[in-house]
């Protein structure tokens, strides 16, 4: 498994982990943001940190049916991670605001599923994602990701298995630090588009 230390560089490497002025998607500011999507344009990068979670999911979760991501971060990590360890994987898209599957994606009863999202911050889309495997009478398993950035302050109250954590503040516009209000804010986020 990729140590702390070797996956941050790949992240940093890959620009997956930058630094400016961000506004997140809950409204808080931030001066670190992460975007999985760089990683995972570079196959050769993303395959070793994918590899690494993979091997951390099959040593915590053991049995696991189908894998199911938030759409669209989690879409490629779920794929990923479901092409290593030959699980079926599927994604789960909002509609009117709201997460269904769709495209005759459909959760067996008394299946073991298992999220897998590509970073957590508040856990906001995995804890709607678990609502679909609830109704379908199936067992969540857990939660998965490549980047846990909640500080542990996720909505999520099972475990979340992740292949690195990382512990970047974030603040009210009204709460700045002195040096981020001097750096024009950009928000980078999909969810409001």
């Amino acid at each position: 498994m990729l140590s702390y230390k070797d996956s941050l560089k790949i992240l940093k490497e890959t620009n997956a982990l930058i630094e400016g002025h961000f506004i997140l998607s809950s409204g808080l500011r931030s001066s670190k943001y992460v975007q999985c999507a760089q990683l995972l344009s570079k196959p050769s990068k993303a395959k070793k940190i994918c590899k690494s979670l993979a091997e951390k999911i099959k040593n915590e979760f053991g049995k696991v049916d189908m894998i199911l991501s938030p759409a669209i971060g989690g879409i490629v990590i779920g794929y990923e991670i479901g092409r290593i360890l030959n699980i079926e994987t599927i994604f789960s898209e909002r509609v009117n605001g709201v997460f269904n599957l769709r495209r005759n994606f459909s959760i067996k009863n008394n299946s073991n599923v298992l999220i897998i999202e590509d970073v957590i911050t508040t856990g906001k889309s995995s804890i709607e994602c678990s609502k679909l495997i609830k109704d379908a009478k199936a067992n969540l398993l857990g939660f998965a990701c490549l980047i846990d950035r909640s500080n542990n302050k996720s909505q999520i109250k099972g475990k979340i298995i992740s292949q690195i954590q990382l512990n970047i503040p974030t603040f009210s516009e009204e709460n700045l630090p002195k040096d981020l209000k001097l750096i024009k804010p950009t928000k980078p986020g999909s969810r409001n588009f």
